[in-house]
């Protein structure tokens, strides 16, 4: 068939699919297709419904009416490995990989290749697995070692795992859901070009992302969905990230935050000679100091490994410096333990949300107290005040536009990642801290909430707070800083006022090729 025919043949269709959820209606009476060797965006805010479309493509969840039609047969896909059987394979946002297993053993898990020894005796076939995944590896662009264990490699080589366990099932269409939100500026331009090899090889694709700018570079087609209505489809090269921004959010969106000139005050955090090893003694932070001030942003870039979250973790004491000192307001917080340094005066917006900044059995009202819950109002003569829990979360879902199914009582593993996230930045903002420490602090949020995030950093460095902020993402660190420091290796590589440095220079720098002239 000629591959203009091809483009137009209709791979997947949704009609009138529509999801409920406790108090939310995930997905209202969705229409798409999806056409033979496209790739498909699906846009959104947080909490819009596109994960859970994926999940009913997926067999995850199951559509409370509607239909989905494959091949132009209507299918009922109860399961993953239903869908997996018509040809479907997803990457989710947080990767179903077992760390203790090989690459080899994660990727045929469930279909194991099954040979008989001497023809009777039944064993896997890990080593004829190894040979057809490094030739799958290497037909796609994915480097991978079949035998690396899992916990031992990068986060981005896991993603190529997870794309090669769709690949080694013969996939035919492939859903990535927010598969550029845990990696650096250059893992990204590498999997959106294996995105456009998979496309080449003829392969379909649903991407799921917040990211604007990957939209237009990788996708044919995006469908915008608001509040679980699909209100839109358009053509990537009939559009522009300003109307698709537009079409998402309900309104114009400025994609520059405004920054009024700093006013520095007294030093607020004082690093000196800072030094974390891993458990083989190697040095993850290599004697780092650096100062920030009351009313600064100080910004640390530097590409994914290079000791940023080991810094911040030693300076809120969730790991122990094994030299140097961390003062804050002229305290030494070195030894203390964490909720010292949280009564000190500093607030912590992790890069793990789901390991280290929620509980997520956890009631949303529970998490967003949980750095106070011991303390009036909510706990008095060793009570514990449930109306006071109640009251505290209304206010910060209001005032952080946290949209969960049961408000205040839901569950927090049942709310999307933004709305996880934005949870925990409202509970650290609100913690009036001196110093407030945002690592990756919009990873994950679509462009309204990513903006908002940001004004609302502005705003507390307005306040005279001292800010900290460690990101992967450079427009973010060119955007909001006020001095710029750039990790290499464990090492602050440099150190200057951001109005001093270009995206160039930082970009440099982050690579260990920047000049110290």
């Amino acid at each position: 068939m000629p591959k203009q025919e091809q483009q137009h043949e209709i791979l997947l269709e949704l009609k009138e699919v529509t999801k409920h959820f406790p108090g939310i209606v995930a997905a209202n009476k969705v229409n798409l297709s999806i056409r033979k060797g496209e790739i498909y965006a699906l846009l959104g805010e947080n909490g819009a419904g596109k994960s859970t479309l994926a999940s009913m493509i997926f067999g995850l969840y199951q559509p409370d009416a509607g239909s989905i039609i494959m091949r132009g047969t209507e299918v009922s896909i109860a399961s993953a490995s239903e869908a997996v059987a018509l040809d479907i394979g997803m990457v989710h946002q947080h990767f179903k990989l077992i760390d203790n297993y090989t690459v080899t053993q994660n990727i045929v898990l469930g279909d194991e290749p099954i040979k008989r020894f001497l023809g009777v005796l039944p064993y896997v076939d890990l080593k004829g697995a190894e040979k057809r995944i490094a030739q799958l590896s290497k037909d796609y662009g994915l480097e991978v070692d079949p035998r690396a264990i899992i916990s031992g490699i990068g986060v981005s080589v896991q993603q190529r795992v997870e794309i090669l366990k769709m690949l080694y099932r013969d996939a035919e269409l492939l859903i990535f859901d927010e598969p550029t939100a845990m990696l650096t500026p250059q893992e990204i331009e590498s999997l959106l070009a294996v995105i456009k090899n998979l496309q080449r090889e003829g392969k379909t694709v649903i991407l799921i992302t917040h990211k604007l700018d990957e939209v237009m570079q990788v996708a044919d087609r995006c469908g915008i969905l608001v509040r679980g209505k699909l209100v839109d489809v358009l053509n990537t090269a009939d559009t522009n990230p300003s109307e698709l921004a537009a079409k998402m959010i309900g309104r114009e969106i400025s994609f520059t935050a405004k920054k009024p000139a700093e006013t520095l005050g007294e030093p607020v955090l004082q690093v000196q000679s800072l030094r974390v090893e891993d458990a083989n003694q190697f040095p993850k932070v290599d004697e780092v100091s650096f100062t920030v001030h009351s009313g600064e942003i100080f910004a640390i870039a530097g590409v994914s490994g290079s000791g940023q979250t080991e810094l911040a973790d030693a300076i809120c004491g969730l790991i122990k410096a094994q030299e140097g000192t961390v003062l804050l307001n002229g305290q030494d917080l070195t030894k203390l333990s964490v909720r010292k340094h949280t009564e000190a005066g500093i607030a912590y917006i992790p890069e793990d949300r789901q390991n280290v900044g929620l509980v997520l059995d956890f009631m949303l009202e529970q998490n967003l107290a949980l750095k106070s819950y011991y303390a009036k109002p909510y706990c008095k003569n060793s009570l514990l005040q449930p109306a006071a829990f109640s009251e505290h979360a209304d206010k910060a879902i209001a005032d952080f536009d946290i949209r969960s199914a049961r408000g205040a009582r839901t569950i927090t593993r049942e709310m999307s990642g933004g709305n996880q996230q934005k949870a925990i930045v409202g509970r650290e903002i609100e913690l009036d801290a001196d110093l407030l420490i945002f690592v990756q602090p919009t990873r994950g949020l679509d462009i309204g909430a990513m903006m908002a995030i940001r004004q609302r950093i502005l705003a507390e460095r307005d306040k005279g707070k001292a800010i900290l902020l460690i990101s992967l993402e450079l427009d973010e660190v060119m955007d909001l800083a006020d001095t710029i420091g750039v990790m290499y290796t464990g090492k602050m590589l440099k150190v200057a006022p951001a109005a001093e440095m270009t995206s160039t220079m930082v970009g440099e720098y982050m690579m260990g090729v920047g000049s110290n002239g």
